[in-house]
Parts: C-alpha cells; sequence; structure tokens
C-alpha cells in the first residue's frame, strides 16, 4: 500500500459508529466491569470482533444459551438485540442476576407483538415479521409469540402467507424501509377481501437514515474504506449501499487490512473511512491513523 501523507485527504464519516443501543448495552458492560465484578454476556456484545476483544480484556466473559442454561448464581448481560421470554425464565430459574440492556426501542416492539398475540387467544390472526431468520432480536420477537410468528426475509417469501387470514406485520427494527414496503405492497395485493391486513412499520430511524446519509458519503469520496465486522447483517447491508453509490468500496475488518488491498492511495483525492451501527469510532480512528505514519 502506498499512503498520500496526507492526513487531511482522509475524512471519518460523522454518521457511522454505534447506534444508540449498542452505546447503552457497552456503557452498561462497562459499568458493571468497573467495579471487578464477573460480568458474563449472553452472546457477542456487538457484531464487531474488535470491540469484543476489547471488552474481554476488561473482564467480559461471552457465553451461548448452552453455557447460560448451565450457569448459575451468576451475573449476565442481555445485548440490545433482547430475549426471549425463556431466557428470563431460566434466570430467575438459576437465580441469575439479570442487566438487561436490551435496545428500548427493541423492547418496546418485543411488548407491541406480546400484546398482539395475547389479544387473540384463539390465534387465528398471523403474525409475520420481516427480519433476518435466526437473528438474535428475530428470535426475541418470535419468542413473544411462543414461537407462532412467521419469519420472512425477503418481498417473495410473502407469497407462503396464507391469504384468506387476518394478518398482522411488524419489522425487526434494522432492516430496510425500501424491502418492508415492497412486502407490505404484495400483501396488499393478494389478500382477500374479507381478510384485514394491518402492518407496522418498527424501523428504527437511527438506522435507516443511516443508509441516503451514507449513499451520499460514499459518492463524493474517490475510495471508500467501509470497517466492519464479518458478522454484522447491518454492516453487510450499509457496505453494500457504499458500493451502489461508489464501486471503489472495500470492506475491512481493522486496519491491518489495509495493507492487502490492491490500490495506490497516491493517485487518491478523498478517502472515506465508514462503518457499520457496531463499529467502535476508536476502531475507524485506528484506521485513519494508518495513513498519517
Amino acid at each position: 500500500m502506498e499512503r498520500t501523507g496526507k492526513e487531511s485527504l482522509v475524512e471519518i464519516d460523522t454518521g457511522s459508529g454505534f447506534c444508540f443501543g449498542v452505546t447503552r448495552a457497552i456503557g452498561k458492560a462497562e459499568e458493571e466491569l468497573s467495579g471487578g465484578r464477573t460480568l458474563y454476556c449472553l452472546g457477542d456484545i456487538v457484531h464487531n470482533g474488535r470491540e469484543v476483544e476489547r471488552l474481554r480484556s476488561l473482564g467480559l466473559v461471552t457465553i451461548d444459551h448452552e453455557q447460560f442454561a448451565r450457569l448459575h448464581d451468576a451475573s449476565v448481560l442481555l445485548r440490545a438485540h433482547g430475549e426471549p421470554p425463556s431466557t428470563y425464565r431460566q434466570a430467575a430459574s438459576n437465580n441469575i442476576n439479570i442487566i438487561d440492556a436490551t435496545c428500548p426501542v427493541v423492547l418496546h416492539l418485543q411488548e407491541r407483538i406480546k400484546r398482539e398475540y395475547d389479544s387473540d387467544p384463539s390465534h387465528r390472526r398471523q403474525i409475520v415479521i420481516y427480519g433476518k431468520r435466526g437473528h438474535a432480536e428475530v428470535l426475541g420477537l418470535v419468542g413473544q409469540t411462543e414461537g407462532t410468528a412467521i419469519v420472512i426475509e425477503t418481498p417473495d417469501e410473502a407469497a407462503t402467507l396464507d391469504f384468506t387470514r387476518d394478518i398482522a406485520l411488524y419489522s425487526q427494527t434494522t432492516k430496510s424501509l425500501d424491502g418492508f414496503r415492497q412486502v407490505v405492497e404484495f400483501i396488499r395485493q393478494h389478500i382477500v377481501p374479507t381478510a384485514t391486513f394491518t402492518y407496522y412499520d418498527t424501523i428504527c430511524r437511527q438506522v435507516a437514515n443511516r443508509i441516503p446519509h451514507i449513499r451520499e458519503f460514499a459518492a463524493r469520496q474517490d475510495i471508500v474504506l467501509f470497517v466492519c465486522g464479518r458478522k454484522s447483517s447491518n454492516g453487510r447491508a450499509l457496505f453494500e449501499e457504499c458500493r451502489r453509490a461508489n464501486p471503489r468500496s472495500f470492506m475491512i475488518d481493522s486496519p491491518d487490512e489495509i495493507d492487502s488491498l490492491p490500490l495506490d492511495f497516491t493517485s487518491a483525492g478523498s478517502i472515506g473511512i465508514c462503518g457499520a451501527t457496531s463499529t467502535p469510532k476508536w476502531l475507524m480512528e485506528q484506521c485513519k491513523a494508518k495513513f498519517s505514519t
């Protein structure tokens, strides 16, 4: 890699970095760890390996659901994605102290879906969630319906619904607003007149509004370095938006990967550095620093 040597040409996107829910969860973890107490986290606190490693160095222990079920008399942090009711029941049974860092937006959505489910004791209405199957947030949402909610990942999958029955549609908070609207339109066109269709736009605007912003940011750069953990579905979606706006966009996990990119940075008038809602600011700063050393 050849560097520009001109730091002023390297710009970090001010709109990138942790969303409110992730910032809140990490703050709760740091507060607990500062007291020297052992703290477990159910799943990676954020889909960024570098930040997970930083918190591990402070004493945070990541566990999965099988380990959680065997744990007793301990403190466990629930990350921003949220958890199904079964997790809370398990915690009560095992005398586990829960530090609940569920994002308030996700928590509100869980409560709405639970009310929807409870309001229809015969369960004639189909509760549908537009989201990524198996995603931690979606598992928590489906859990509010005792596992009966139908998850669809693409507008095409809406065709599998029973259009002779009532449908109530919700969305995972971090999904695409355009994709949600396409699902709404498909159901509207196919549901029979005797069935009702209600839909609720439950997409987090703090996340959704990043799409037009990151498009504009990427379009005005010569080269874009998108810093993101490999596990982040939000990151993959935002990176694709970057690449649509600027084909010279490259996803990297850390500053170390910059050296291996097949690029001559000396010819770039501007280099933009941006990231996902799970990308820490300090990591983007480290990437910028590579161009001033």
